[in-house]
């Protein structure tokens, strides 16, 4: 196509992908070959602002730090982890073969999005009006419809994106997308830091919570702007009833249920985060430097590891898990014997930045492992029933776990911390002795 014969978005596009022809699609249906162009930007504009808007209400950073600040008790922190990502699982265990029999499903996602702009404004209104336990109970309630309707965003997004966006050029949109909200994320904790004054506490909590949700209307408007082909409306059973009938499974192969075993204990990892961030703003007083300073942390930490343990990943899963699970475990215990014994050292909120960070990579590499283990354990049949047990049983462990902040409340943050990090090791040495299945 001539290039003076283009619009601004097809040049543009071809200049982000490298395509000399906006209308070369690969496995899209044909109709959607002309609103390439469109979609890809729609998409990844809605995309972006939904990332920032996830970070603006973090579950492992900002609403602990928001819980801490209204005088929340301590054991509402531990169930923050555990709603926010239990919560996105069960949408996509229950509802996406329902999801899956409609033609057009960016209905859904919209759904998802705006029932998440809603309930980010309650809870701005919730932190402006309540204190202690009510806040505390308020903020998890919302947080639970708030993780269903992410899961709702989930479970359709992938399918809509399928539908409008050709193979080669998804990679691409979820990297810019991707490094767009790392650079928005990076430039929040920047302007925390330097030019928000720690009287604002409330004032800041708030003005998060409503540029949140105003940002999901706004992405509202980019996602509704998508052209979605009418899809196919057969096939896809319940994954939940599917995984409950094959949960005898973990009785007959001993793989999956060492991994599943392993997994739960790798838990002890994701759960920490929040207990991190409760005690930075313990330590240093509240000081708002420190949220932004670990919102930089928590920025750079996933950009500056993925490239390392996707490298190592590929060698050995296995010894990913082992690794940043035995590192994730032995930070936790060095940081309880900090606060009992040098707590001067944790004044500053620099230091609990730079922990936030060695944890936030840990982290990320039991992420990265476990899901490179789980596509490499399975085969091409049992792939899909291995993943639908393992995110069931899973689920279920995580909502359990997050009992462990009540131990906050009775004893310190620090203890819960020194209780998870053990975890963490016992978690790493179980985890060794999995088969090796990356070769």
């Amino acid at each position: 196509m001539n290039t003076a014969n283009k619009s601004i978005t097809e040049n543009v596009y071809d200049l982000v992908t490298g395509d000399e022809d906006a209308r070369v699609c690969k496995d899209i249906p044909s109709d959607a070959c002309n609103d390439q162009p469109r979609n890809f930007f729609a998409y990844l504009a809605a995309n972006f602002l939904g990332k920032i808007a996830d970070e603006l209400a973090s579950a492992k950073l900002v609403l602990p730090w928001l819980l801490a600040i209204v005088g929340a008790p301590a054991a509402f922190t531990g169930f923050l982890v555990p709603i926010r990502e239990a919560g996105v699982l069960v949408p996509q265990l229950i509802v996406a073969a329902t999801i899956r029999r409609l033609a057009i499903r960016k209905g859904v996602w919209l759904l998802g999005a705006a029932l998440s702009g809603v309930v980010l404004a309650a809870m701005a209104v919730a932190v402006a009006l309540f204190s202690g336990a009510k806040a505390g109970w308020a903020i998890v309630l919302l947080l639970v419809v708030f993780s269903l309707a992410r899961g709702l965003c989930s479970v359709s997004a992938k399918d809509v994106l399928g539908k409008t966006v050709s193979k080669g050029r998804r990679g691409i949109l979820m990297g810019y997308s991707a490094a767009l909200a790392g650079i928005a994320t990076l430039a929040l904790g920047l302007y925390i830091q330097w030019f928000v004054d720690d009287t604002a506490e409330i004032g800041l909590m708030v003005t998060l919570l409503v540029v949140g949700a105003l940002l999901w209307g706004i992405a509202m408007i980019f996602f509704a702007a998508i052209r979605e082909q009418p899809g196919a409306t057969e096939g896809g059973g319940n994954a939940l009833t599917a995984a409950l009938q094959s949960l005898g499974r973990l009785k007959t192969d001993p793989a999956l249920r060492q991994f599943v075993i392993a997994r739960a204990l790798l838990l002890s990892v994701a759960l920490a985060p929040p207990f991190y961030a409760l005690l930075a703003q313990q330590q240093t007083q509240g000081a708002l430097a420190g949220l932004g300073l670990m919102i930089i942390a928590s920025g750079l930490a996933s950009s500056l590891s993925a490239p390392f343990w996707g490298k190592l990943g590929d060698k050995s899963s296995r010894l990913v898990m082992v690794s940043a699970a035995f590192a994730a475990g032995v930070l936790s215990i060095m940081l309880f014997v900090f606060v009992e014994f040098h707590g001067q050292w944790l004044a500053y909120p620099l230091m609990h930045a730079l922990l936030f960070l060695a944890l936030t990579v840990f982290h990320s590499g039991v992420r990265l492992g476990r899901k490179v283990y789980l596509v490499d354990l399975a085969t091409a049949e049992t792939r899909a029933t291995y993943v639908a047990i393992s995110n069931t049983v899973i689920g279920v462990a995580m909502l359990l776990g997050g009992a462990i902040g009540v131990l906050a409340d009775v004893l310190a943050v620090h203890y819960v911390i020194l209780c998870l990090g053990v975890s963490a090791v016992i978690a790493a040495l179980y985890t060794l002795r999995l088969p090796e299945v990356s070769h």
